[in-house]
């Protein structure tokens, strides 16, 4: 392990994963859709994580209405919500962040992402993109794209955090410097990033300096490794 420095004028954040422990939530709720639809849950859980929910039935169901079964998982999400719990590390690393200077890019919907970020009790951010603001989900860069834009930040001059590999890839397609969190996958195969860690408590705010510009400077301290 060894310790890196980045800066940076925006730091973008994945949710669930990044954020919000929902992984074994998610995990039980699209099972339980696979086997009520008769779809094995080990193929389903595979492509469904980092992307959006509608794109994912429409590829392992393509006969099914997927706004419609959509709808019906993230129900089932929601009325879960009070089992979830945030991931270590997550609100201390925000509220470390100057105000306007983060954002949350998520595959999940409006209501879900926002449900979800009241129910932890994170700051809310001043710029959310969710699956109902972008024309293609991850590994598209449009969301990420979108959030640096609304921020006022260059793609250049943006961190994005993630936990999966389709995030990663959106990170890097939209010319960002991706940091790979081993929440969900094991650490090959989040490679693309830049950098990989265990935990966000591995992610510190050192400095934060204004320099004249509308964002200011925010240098990064990372203990990580890179697989």
């Amino acid at each position: 392990m060894s310790t890196s420095r980045f800066d940076c004028r925006a730091v973008l954040f994945d949710l669930d994963g990044v954020l919000a422990d929902s992984t074994a939530l998610v995990d039980e709720v699209w099972r339980a859709w696979a086997h009520e639809k008769g779809l094995d849950g080990d193929t389903v859980m595979k492509v469904s994580h980092g992307r959006r929910a509608e794109e994912v039935v429409r590829s392992l169901a393509p006969h099914l209405s997927a706004p419609d079964e959509v709808t019906r998982i993230e129900e089932r999400e929601i009325a879960e919500i009070s089992r979830l719990a945030a991931i270590a590390g997550a609100d201390a690393l925000l509220r470390s962040l100057p105000s306007g200077s983060w954002a949350v890019v998520t595959s999940g919907t409006t209501p879900l992402a926002t449900g979800r970020l009241r129910a932890l009790g994170f700051p809310f951010p001043d710029v959310l993109i969710t699956a109902d603001d972008v024309a293609e989900g991850k590994p598209h860069p449009e969301g990420y794209l979108a959030a640096a834009l609304r921020l006022g930040a260059e793609a250049a001059d943006c961190i994005v955090i993630e936990d999966a590999p389709p995030g990663i890839e959106a990170a890097r397609t939209g010319g960002m410097t991706p940091i790979g969190v081993t929440t969900t996958y094991e650490p090959a195969a989040l490679a693309a990033a830049d950098t990989i860690v265990a935990s966000l408590e591995q992610i510190r705010v050192i400095r934060v300096q204004g320099d004249g510009r509308e964002l200011p400077l925010i240098s990064l301290t990372v203990e990580g490794s890179k697989s």
